[in-house]
């Protein structure tokens, strides 16, 4: 219980910022700006930027965030407590449903309920869903208090591969298509768990992160290959992020 309660304290050991502030998570914080339903044609202009010898991985994979945050000791600072989250989460969830051990492959394997299109739910999928919520409110607080530009979470939008037209989609259309159940509206969107924006264009990201949870946790983290079936067949999750927003991805993992 000790353990437990250290772990919760994880993303409170700073004092949050108080009163309003103009940036933050655009997706739960500015909804308006979604419920406009911004639309824009990507651009094709890209740069390139002298290697670097960095300590922190993320300043490896996204050079951009030493200028967006000044100096290797803060992007470490970022790395190290949004890394903290994941863990967090694997450990909260994983200690309350069975004890002091990971799942086993056969408990990740099996099948508990069926979406609204039939399809089966694993286990894997169920524990993958708690702990992404903790890790997420986690790393909401982390970036309120380390990112210094927009940011959104768990921001949907429809891309467009042929036309490279990307549109954001509010969380109240969202749920409405979601409430239909078994509906191919969602077909032709994408959902990372975190995108970091330099500017207040939505549209366009530095860094894209999503947080994976290997069940049994001996398998490799690794992005969602698209299926045949899907408008971004051959693909998968990470290139399709990168091509649609236009930033880096990265993948965090306990």
């Amino acid at each position: 219980m000790l353990l437990a309660s250290m772990l919760l304290g994880a993303c409170a050991t700073h004092p949050a910022r108080s009163g309003a502030h103009p940036r933050g998570d655009l997706r739960l914080d500015t909804e308006s700006v979604a419920r406009v339903r911004h639309a824009s044609v990507l651009g094709t202009t890209t740069t390139s930027a002298a290697p670097l010898t960095v300590a922190s991985t993320l300043a490896r994979v996204a050079p951009v965030l030493l200028a967006v945050l000044g100096n290797h000791g803060r992007v470490d600072e970022l790395e190290e407590r949004l890394e903290e989250c994941a863990r967090q989460a694997e450990y909260q969830v994983n200690s309350s449903l069975f004890g002091n051990r990971a799942p086993t492959r056969e408990e990740c394997g099996e099948e508990l309920e069926v979406d609204g299109c039939g399809e089966p739910i694993t286990r894997a999928m169920l524990l993958g869903r708690q702990k992404h919520v903790i890790a997420l409110a986690c790393a909401r607080e982390v970036l309120s208090q380390l990112w210094p530009a927009p940011f959104s979470i768990e921001q949907r939008y429809r891309y467009y591969r042929a036309s490279r037209f990307i549109e954001t989609i509010s969380r109240e259309e969202e749920q409405r298509l979601i409430d239909q159940g078994c509906t191919r509206e969602l077909w032709r969107t994408i959902k990372p768990d975190i995108v970091l924006h330099k500017d207040y264009n939505l549209l366009r990201a530095v860094l894209i992160l999503d947080f994976k949870f290997p069940c049994p946790p001996t398998n490799p983290a690794q992005w969602k290959q698209y299926g045949r079936t899907s408008a971004y067949s051959g693909l998968n999750q990470g290139e399709v992020y990168k091509e649609a927003l236009g930033g880096e991805v990265f993948l965090l993992t306990p």
